[in-house]
C-alpha cells in the first residue's frame, strides 16, 4: 500500500504547482484581482512547506526495505513542491533585499519627464513625478550601479540605437523623437503583466552623447528591483557589453 503521506503530499503538491504557475497569468487576463492573486501565492507557499514535509516523511516510511509503497511519489512530492514555493520564496527574498521604491533613475538629481505615457498613466496608483531626494537616497544606497551611459555617438544616432534597443526588448514604444533625443516606452512584465513605463533621454555630451534612463511602475510600492535591472539590461545592450555605466566626467 502506498503511504498516504506520499499520495497525499504528491496530490497537494501539485496542486501548489498549478496555483502558483496560474496565479500572475490568472490576474493578467482579469480572471481575478491582484490580492487575490497574491493570495493564491502566499497559500500556496505555505501549503507547498507541507507537501515536503508529508514527501519527507514518505521517503521514510516507503524507503526501500521498509513497510510502504510509494517512495517515488514521495521523492516527487518533496520536488514538485519544493520548485512551487521556490518562485514566490526568492519573491518574498527579494523584497528583503531592495527598498520600497518603485522609480530608478540614471539622473536623480535631473529625472527625464514624462509626457506621451502620462494618458496612459491616468488612474495608475503610483505618481509620474519624481518622489524627491528620498527615492534618490534610497536607489544611490541600492543601485549605486545605475548610472549614465556615455557614447562615442551623435545624440541621433545614439536615439535611434536606443529606439532600436527598446524594439529589441518587447518595449511598446509610445514616442520617439530623434531631433529631441526622447523616447517613451511601456514595459509588460511576462509573470504578472505590471506595466511599468520607461523614458529614455539622450542629450549632447562632449565626446559623443549621453543617455539617460528612468523607469516607473504604475501600481506597487516596491517594484523588487526590476525597474533597476531592466535599466542595467537597456544600458548593456545598447553599450554593446562596454561602457555601461560609466558615469559623465565631473
Amino acid at each position: 500500500m502506498i503511504s498516504p503521506f506520499a499520495r497525499y503530499g504528491l496530490l497537494l503538491a501539485i496542486a501548489c504547482a498549478v496555483a502558483v504557475a496560474i496565479s500572475g497569468p490568472g490576474y493578467r487576463l482579469g480572471w481575478w484581482p491582484l490580492p487575490v492573486a497574491f493570495g493564491m501565492l502566499r497559500w500556496a507557499t505555505y501549503a507547498a512547506i507541507v507537501a515536503v514535509l508529508a514527501g519527507a516523511a514518505g521517503a521514510v516510511l516507503a524507503r526501500p526495505g521498509g513497510t510502504r509503497r510509494g517512495f517515488v511519489h514521495a521523492l516527487a512530492a518533496i520536488t514538485i513542491g519544493a520548485a512551487a514555493m521556490a518562485g514566490p520564496l526568492t519573491l518574498m527574498w527579494r523584497g528583503k533585499q531592495v527598498p520600497p521604491i518603485h522609480d530608478i533613475s540614471t539622473d536623480t538629481d535631473n529625472p527625464p519627464p514624462f509626457f506621451a505615457v502620462l494618458l496612459l498613466r491616468a488612474g495608475a496608483a503610483n505618481p509620474a513625478t519624481y518622489g524627491g531626494p528620498d527615492i534618490a537616497a534610497q536607489q544611490k544606497k541600492a543601485y549605486p550601479q545605475v548610472a549614465p551611459l556615455l557614447l562615442a555617438a551623435s545624440p541621433k544616432e545614439a536615439a535611434e540605437r536606443a529606439r532600436a534597443v527598446a524594439y529589441d526588448m518587447g518595449w511598446t514604444v509610445i514616442a520617439a523623437d530623434r531631433d529631441e533625443g526622447r523616447i517613451e516606452a511601456t514595459a509588460t512584465t511576462p509573470f504578472f503583466g505590471f506595466k511599468d513605463d520607461v523614458v529614455i533621454r539622450v542629450a549632447p555630451a562632449p565626446q559623443g552623447s549621453r543617455v539617460d534612463v528612468r523607469s516607473v511602475s504604475r501600481i506597487g510600492k516596491s517594484d523588487l528591483g526590476t525597474n533597476a535591472r531592466r535599466i542595467e539590461s537597456f544600458l548593456e545592450r545598447l553599450g554593446g557589453g562596454s561602457g555601461t555605466g560609466r558615469r559623465p566626467p565631473a
